[in-house]
């Protein structure tokens, strides 16, 4: 009896609930929406960046922020894996584009195409592993 307790705390299911199922799906959608505008409103802000390079480089930057921002699409979308998948990639890149141009107007910015590769990278990498994981788990409703 204590072996089940601990191989399925409660945390474990609210956080199943929150990220996984259909219940919290379009909560999930409009919050990578709103992260992603947090982005470019942060990274709009003179020595923002700068500050922040101090503790990560921009390339772990556009890896997690892109890679979370896929996994939310990917778990707030709707269809089948595949779709998911070339949906969440496809707005990454739209998504990625949009933050290195809007970049690009200010002088203490500068847009980068390697950037945005990045991001784009990050997105194919966490969709392929969530279609992986989704086509093998499939998340079931919340009970």
């Amino acid at each position: 009896m204590l072996s089940f307790a601990f191989s399925n705390p409660p945390q474990t299911a609210v956080l199943n609930q929150l990220l996984l199922t259909p219940s919290h799906a379009r909560l999930r959608y409009w919050s990578a929406i709103v992260l992603y505008l947090m982005i470019l409103v942060i990274g709009s802000i003179p020595n923002a960046r700068k500050d922040i390079g101090e503790v990560a480089s921009g390339l772990v930057l556009h890896s997690c922020a892109y890679a979370g921002l896929t996994f939310l699409l990917f778990t707030g979308g709707r269809g089948g894996v595949a779709a998911r998948a070339v949906k969440a990639v496809l707005t990454i890149a739209l998504m990625g584009a949009l933050d290195e141009y809007v970049q690009s107007f200010f002088p203490y910015r500068h847009g980068a195409v390697s950037d945005w590769l990045v991001d784009c990278a990050a997105a194919v990498v966490m969709a392929a592993a969530m279609a992986l994981l989704w086509s093998r788990h499939p998340a079931r409703p919340a009970v």
